[in-house]
């Protein structure tokens, strides 16, 4: 068994080799064209000719006219569901490709977002990935997304280096598909885990303030909202009543804020540090809690929107533990 999957395995990658060399690298939008396109008969469609042949041979010898005929006309029948399904994957064209990041041990996700490239609707699209170990579900395009879930077992960037369009589209008998061959990748955040309370609050007057920013203690006003501001600040009761988009702003001697510092975990191996870190940043963003974050060669400043949640996932993923002790 393990030196048929070795054998498959290797084939599996020198049809994919062969496939990039002769389709070569992609840039959207890509419009599928006829030379790219491949088609086989499914279990089926095999089964069906297996079926033919028999009816074929008895008609043959039988001399039964209309034994012949029925399978003739069921040849006809699959040769137009042949060309059905080519023609079903031809001219479709992809607008968009997106990722999004997720969470070691966990999934990420590859966005499609497709146009019919014709006057013709398109039936039963599925997408897959060699990453992924389930199939998105088949959509009818007439200009649609598609999702599909991929598998993050490891924390940092996860190359896609292909994935697959794929159609079964009329009948069944024949399944038709074509390899794309983008440059994405999926952000893979540490797995958030630990047991470690939150550090403690500091004062924006200690040493190192340079990392905090304006206060939360002492409501001192009103000021427009701007990008990047925490949505617990904004007035809504004011906006509801058909207001400027408002945000309360305070100040005050204490201001409180949190550093999520590498360098306070020095018992914990590196990945450790990470996955505690990245447990520390999903529950101050929970809790509204401004912090700042320091990691070797790299420190951002304090700040509680979820802009700043969503950097510093991206430099826990992207840290680089060769770096540190």
């Amino acid at each position: 068994m393990q030196a048929w999957r070795r054998i498959r395995e290797a084939w599996r990658q020198r049809g994919a080799a062969w496939v990039r060399r002769r389709q070569g690298e992609d840039t959207l939008p890509v419009d599928i064209q006829r030379r790219r396109v491949y088609i086989l008969p499914t279990r089926a469609g095999l089964g069906l000719a297996v079926l033919l042949l028999f009816m074929l041979i008895a008609g043959l010898n039988y001399g039964n006219n209309l034994a012949l005929l029925a399978t003739f006309l069921l040849m006809g029948f699959t040769l137009v569901g042949m060309n059905l399904c080519h023609r079903n994957l031809q001219g479709l064209r992809i607008v968009a490709a997106a990722t999004r990041p997720g969470f070691a041990g966990a999934q990420g996700q590859l966005d499609l977002t497709l146009e019919p490239g014709g006057p013709r609707s398109r039936f039963a699209i599925q997408l897959a990935c060699a990453q992924a170990h389930a199939l998105a579900p088949r959509v009818d395009v007439g200009g649609s997304r598609v999702e599909l879930a991929i598998p993050t077992p490891k924390r940092g960037l996860q190359n896609l280096e292909r994935f697959e369009i794929a159609t079964t589209f009329p009948f069944g008998l024949f399944r038709a598909w074509t390899w794309v061959h983008l440059p994405l990748e999926i952000t893979v955040y540490p797995l958030a885990q630990g047991s470690r309370p939150l550090p403690a609050g500091r004062d924006s007057r200690e040493q190192g303030s340079a990392l905090s920013g304006p206060g939360n203690d002492e409501w001192s006003g009103m000021r427009p909202f701007r990008d990047g501001d925490s949505p617990r600040r904004v007035i809504w009761k004011a906006y509801a009543r058909e207001q400027p988009l408002l945000v309360k702003e305070y100040s005050g001697a204490a201001t409180n804020w949190l550093l999520l510092d590498f360098a306070d975990l020095p018992e914990l191996d590196p990945e450790s540090r990470l996955q505690q870190i990245c447990r520390w940043v999903l529950d101050a963003g929970n809790s509204g809690a401004r912090y700042a974050l320091a990691l070797p060669g790299r420190r951002l400043p304090a700040d509680a929107s979820a802009a700043h949640r969503e950097r510093c996932l991206r430099e826990l993923a992207l840290c680089q533990t060769g770096q540190v002790s």
